[in-house]
């Protein structure tokens, strides 16, 4: 028998070298997960993610271990619902807008300017959870988190009063959303994915960008923008989920344990996604960046944009999207 661990029915069976431990050496009682995730070990939802694996190792007193995976090593990001579904991982974590196909309801996180702070977030969240639980339910798999990433915030070479100023601008598109934000405020999208987005604004290429301050920190956005109007586009949520299977063959305490451990990084991961933010504001304006509050007739024509996509989006879902946007906008 070659080196190294395998996990089986509760069971974890440990090789070495000279041979199998012995049988006083198992734990009858030991459960190990595995938990895919498509982003990088240093992205702050992959650290809120170990930290609560640690956190439920230590109060299960081992008997259960989180593996979490990053950067797409088991399953690439949007693969990764279907293969907790699947059985083929117990647990993973995907973006909600990347469920949208599948889980409708999901696609509230992709409706723009509805959001207007990390109260609006959250307490879109609340609305929102009990139904994406349902579905999920549905579906043989169990939420257990949410986290929002930082807010998507408006980039331009120019200062900006109203949705006016935008027209004829070149604006960065990366999906359809984003294309017909661009359309509808006059100006020209520009498709640059993720990976290329650096170089376009080296390049000069794009006027003005929907982005959140980190991504704009990451991608050095000063190297042709000036201007950042902190709007609040919308919150896009990273959901955590496990195998209602994986689940259900937990002892009634370690279940306990994970609930409470899972409560704790939402907390957690909230309070993160604000703090990276603020610092990566802080950072667009030490190197130059002018941080702009955003104007009255921004905020107006961005307001009316919003009620626009709620139309649409409640239109393409069908009646079930009013369970969510008819409590919403009645306790905001």
């Amino acid at each position: 028998m070659t080196s190294g661990s395998i996990t089986r029915r509760g069971f974890a069976w440990l090789a070495c070298g000279a041979g199998v431990l012995p049988p006083a050496a198992w734990s009858a009682q030991a459960v190990v997960w595995r938990l895919a995730t498509g982003y990088p070990a240093e992205n702050f939802h992959t650290a809120n993610l170990l930290a609560m694996a640690k956190e439920v190792e230590a109060a299960t007193g081992g008997q259960l271990r989180i593996e979490v995976h990053p950067g797409n090593t088991l399953f690439a990001l949007n693969a990764i619902r279907a293969a907790v579904q699947e059985g083929k991982v117990e647990a993973g974590e995907a973006i909600m807008s990347s469920l949208a196909a599948d889980v409708p309801l999901a696609g509230a996180d992709s409706v723009p300017f509805i959001t207007r702070s990390y109260a609006d977030a959250q307490l879109l969240w609340r609305i929102q959870r009990p139904l994406i639980e349902q579905d999920f339910a549905q579906r043989g798999m169990r939420v257990l988190y949410a986290v929002a990433w930082p807010p998507q915030g408006l980039f331009s070479t120019r200062p900006l009063g109203g949705v006016g100023d935008l027209r004829g601008m070149r604006m960065r598109a990366y999906n359809d959303t984003t294309a017909r934000i661009a359309t509808l405020m006059g100006a020209v999208p520009v498709d640059i994915p993720a990976t290329g987005l650096g170089k376009a604004l080296a390049d000069g290429r794009i006027d003005c960008m929907l982005t959140s301050a980190v991504t704009g920190v990451e991608n050095q956005a000063w190297q042709s923008m000036r201007h950042f109007y902190d709007i609040n586009a919308w919150f896009p949520k990273n959901l955590v989920f496990v195998n209602a299977r994986a689940w259900d063959g937990l002892d009634p305490s370690s279940r306990s344990s994970l609930a409470a451990a899972c409560a704790v990084a939402e907390t957690r991961g909230w309070a993160r996604s604000a703090e990276a933010a603020a610092r990566s504001t802080d950072e667009l304006r030490r190197n130059g960046m002018k941080i702009e509050p955003v104007p009255f007739l921004l905020g107006r024509d961005l307001q009316r944009l919003g009620e626009n996509f709620s139309l649409n989006w409640v239109k393409q879902v069908g009646t079930a999207a009013n369970g969510i946007f008819i409590p919403y906008f009645e306790k905001r």
